[in-house]
């Protein structure tokens, strides 16, 4: 028995090595690509930059680039492909030059002749610039909003987005979202430093869109439906959520005076430390759903949570929402209880950003 649990301890071992050591290659490969597609955008654009900018002279050198390049070393150097790298060297070569890196080199190089760029490249610490693959960049290059395209590009990298959780967020709107449930002061820290949760404000989205359970907006359905079409889409659920939420239950039951209650969804959030209530509304919201959702944190904070965790945060996910009776109906300080409308459709983005355009600027920026 001991030499078979050896055995097995040994194959994991190697296959642990193996499957580390893929990663690392492919992850080496992304980064070669992209620094490759980066030189070869810097010696186009360097080249059109030489006196030789007459008219058509762009295109003719892409066209003629791409026709010996493919020639030579095959796929990969079409006139479009070599006008993403133009694209990219350009749309990055300033992040660069102002990156930390950059700036501590400055006064290496300031006595040399090698431009700071290209020393840059030649000792590749641009890496610390470049986390993601080729594919991510060139999807984030179709992002006009420089703010949003940071945005993604730091959210990407932070969670390990693949490209098709990147074109999900990006189509969800969720830059939008998140601008919404801050005001405008606090909408440029995103495109800074990503999502921060720090308070349950930041984790809370408007609206929540739940397209991935496919249910049809126009089919008639009640909480129980909604609420298993959830559980079974649990991890879709959670990544829509947020950052930092696990699942504990459903249907968790709250006993008072003999009395049963059944909050629908039990989450809890490793970065806030507390739990997070959800209950579940296909209507509009009420304060009858207000009030009871207070009861649940209540009884959460005083029978569950213990004495080093925060206190309890409650969701109410409706259809339909009046803002005027959720502010009267909810306490100013000590906000602990959201209510969020959610979608069963990608909203559009003209519609958020007008929206974004009529948030309030807090006061002192808050």
């Amino acid at each position: 028995m001991k030499n078979k649990n050896n055995a097995v301890d040994l194959l994991n071992q190697i296959r642990t090595l193996i499957v580390n050591a893929r990663t690392t290659v492919a992850k080496s490969a992304d980064f070669v690509q992209v620094m490759t597609g980066f030189q070869i955008g810097r010696l186009i654009v360097e080249n059109e930059q030489c006196g030789k900018m007459r008219a058509g002279y762009s295109e003719q050198i892409l066209q003629t680039l791409s026709r010996k390049l493919t020639l030579e070393f095959g796929r990969g150097f079409a006139r479009r492909n070599l006008a993403y790298m133009r694209q990219f060297y350009l749309t990055y070569k300033d992040r660069i030059l102002q990156s930390p890196i950059a700036q501590s080199l400055a006064e290496s190089t300031r006595t040399e002749k090698i431009p700071i760029l290209q020393s840059l490249i030649a000792k590749s610490l641009i890496a610390d610039v470049f986390k993601l693959s080729w594919t991510h960049y060139l999807f984030l290059m179709s992002i006009d909003d420089p703010d949003e395209r940071s945005f993604y590009e730091i959210e990407s990298a932070a969670q390990n987005w693949t490209i098709r959780e990147l074109r999900r967020q990006f189509n969800t709107s969720l830059y939008e979202r998140l601008a919404l449930s801050r005001n405008k002061a606090k909408v440029k820290e995103l495109s800074h430093k990503g999502q921060i949760v720090q308070k349950p404000e930041d984790a809370i989205k408007e609206p929540v869109v739940l397209e991935f359970l496919g249910l049809d907006e126009k089919t008639s359905y009640t909480e129980t439906h909604l609420e298993t079409a959830i559980i079974n889409k649990i991890e879709h659920f959670l990544l829509e959520m947020g950052k930092g939420f696990l699942f504990e239950a459903r249907q968790k039951r709250m006993t008072i005076n003999d009395k049963h209650f059944h909050v629908d969804l039990v989450l809890y959030n490793r970065l806030l430390r507390c739990y997070v209530l959800i209950d579940l509304k296909i209507g509009e919201i009420t304060h009858q759903d207000i009030g009871q959702m207070q009861m649940y944190v209540n009884y959460t904070d005083r029978k569950i949570k213990t004495p080093d965790e925060n206190r309890t945060v409650g969701i109410i996910l409706c259809r339909k929402k009046e803002d005027a009776l959720v502010e009267i109906s909810l306490p100013e300080e000590n906000k602990r209880i959201f209510a969020s409308r959610y979608k069963l459709f990608l909203p559009s983005k003209a519609q958020l950003r007008k929206q974004i355009a009529e948030v309030p600027v807090g006061p002192e920026g808050e």
